[in-house]
């Protein structure tokens, strides 16, 4: 049996030097291999890297991820796969970081799931993609979670297999039941009624001083959720809309059941038929979270207001 050519490190590394050192080695390396280099990292650290590349800056392709990966569901549809799939004929290498200090509570269990799910996303590729933690500020159980979501781990110059990678296990535990918001508007819908579900979500939206070409966006990401559930959740639906930390949150649930874990993180053919509706969420919200079982589906799309 072939071993899978995908590789998948993550990197534990202390301080901006190391951090420096470790990232530009790998760069480099992989240039002068004839390797397309693609970095997503949060702004402060793609300056550090392009200042340690020097010249060599100008080879490589950089991501804002705090802007890109927001949404840590965007990252593997219109940061990863869209990059790979420039240089379909070419290894391609790639620093991804997705998880660094401030992320909140809420964007935790979207981050170690995406973690995971690259290892699905990416099976057979032709693709090495580094995934960088900061071992001096995030906790240690943030770390453990990267151990069971990388297959290879690096530190201090080593390399070892990790022992508790367990990608199927992490994408179980965090398809988790989501909490009870305290109050919300609430509606159930049917086909009859799908534009009062987007409505009421633009209506909440508008009067938090979110902006128009943003109300276009939910008014979309609620109707490609009413769609899903008139489609594939037994015809009707429930919209609860609150705001929480800052966000306005939609959450729409039906009795579907979605059994494949990769569901809107897939690029699309725009002449392909079949439902996109899940990446286009992915790809306009801010942060989704979603729990699904048999007879029942949550998703929630959440909106920076101050980003409105």
């Amino acid at each position: 049996m072939l071993a899978d050519p995908f590789v998948h490190p993550a990197l534990f590394y202390r301080g901006e030097r190391e951090y420096v050192d470790t990232t530009t080695a790998f760069i480099r390396e992989g240039l002068d291999a004839g390797e397309p280099v693609a970095v997503a990292v949060p702004a402060r650290n793609l300056a550090l890297i392009r200042s340690g590349l020097g010249a060599a800056a100008e080879k490589v392709s950089f991501v804002d991820m705090a802007l890109a990966g927001r949404n840590p569901g965007r990252i593997i549809p219109a940061v990863l796969r869209d990059f790979a799939e420039r240089h379909p004929d070419e290894r391609v290498r790639i620093i991804g970081e997705p998880m660094w200090p401030g992320r909140s509570a809420t964007e935790y269990p979207a981050c170690v799931q995406h973690e995971a799910l690259i290892n699905y996303a990416f099976r057979g590729s032709h693709a090495t993609i580094l995934c960088p933690y900061d071992a001096a500020e995030l906790s240690t159980p943030v770390l453990r979670e990267a151990e069971r979501t990388h297959p290879v781990l690096r530190e201090a110059g080593r390399e070892w297999a990790s022992p508790d990678y367990a990608p199927d296990r992490v994408v179980s535990v965090y398809n988790e039941p989501l909490g009870e918001p305290e109050r919300f508007a609430e509606l159930l819908f049917d086909a009859t009624n799908l534009a009062a579900a987007r409505e009421l979500a633009a209506e909440r939206a508008r009067a938090l001083g979110i902006l128009d070409g943003k109300l276009d966006d939910i008014r979309l990401v609620i109707a490609e959720l009413g769609a899903n559930s008139l489609d594939h959740g037994g015809g009707t639906g429930t919209i609860r809309v609150w705001t929480e930390d800052g966000r306005l949150v939609c959450e729409v649930s039906d009795a579907g059941h979605i059994t494949d874990p990769l569901v809107g993180r897939k690029l699309v053919d725009p002449a392909q038929a079949g439902s996109r509706g899940l990446l286009i969420v992915n790809l306009l919200s801010d942060l989704v979270r979603m729990h699904t079982t048999a007879g029942s589906t949550v998703v929630r799309a959440y909106f920076d207001i101050a980003a409105g």
